[in-house]
């Protein structure tokens, strides 16, 4: 499905997160959860800057769903973020039944912008979503978004989260 104006704006949000955690000392990676009406639920950024590596908003969103919304909410509901979720994300994304994701940067570009920057693998393997949990709609990346994710990503390994 090709991304529309509205999804574009959630990710334009979810960069903005990115920015602000980088800003903030940590990785950037950023968040939204949007309702089946359109409504934002719930947004958050990383937080890993403190050792605890789990702590994504990817994560944090899952965990929220699965306090607050009843199942039929949570399948009608669409995550944007600024990454294509890890494999712990994209697990707990399944696990808790949300429904699409909107991702503005792949996980395999990442790993690939990472590889050119000569940094070694991360401590996990970039799997796509549907590997993880085939049975997520998953759309993504947004090419309108990939040179500015590109420039947080690398001012965060130039100068280190």
């Amino acid at each position: 499905m090709a991304l529309d104006d509205t999804d574009l704006a959630h990710l334009r949000r979810c960069v903005a997160l990115a920015r602000e955690a980088l800003d903030d000392g940590d990785e950037p990676f950023g968040s939204v959860l949007v309702d089946a009406a359109g409504e934002v639920r719930f947004e958050d950024r990383n937080r890993v800057k403190g050792g605890d590596h789990t702590r994504h908003p990817e994560l944090a969103i899952a965990r929220w769903s699965a306090a607050h919304l009843a199942p039929a909410e949570r399948a009608a509901a669409t995550v944007y973020t600024s990454g294509e979720h890890c494999p712990m994300c994209a697990a707990a994304h399944g696990w808790v039944g949300l429904g699409r994701v909107v991702y503005a940067v792949s996980a395999a570009r990442l790993s690939a912008w990472r590889e050119e920057w000569g940094l070694p693998p991360g401590a996990v393997r970039p799997l796509p979503i549907g590997e993880v949990a085939p049975g997520v709609p998953v759309d993504g990346p947004a090419a309108e978004l990939e040179a500015e994710m590109r420039e947080l990503h690398h001012r965060s390994v130039a100068t280190g989260p």
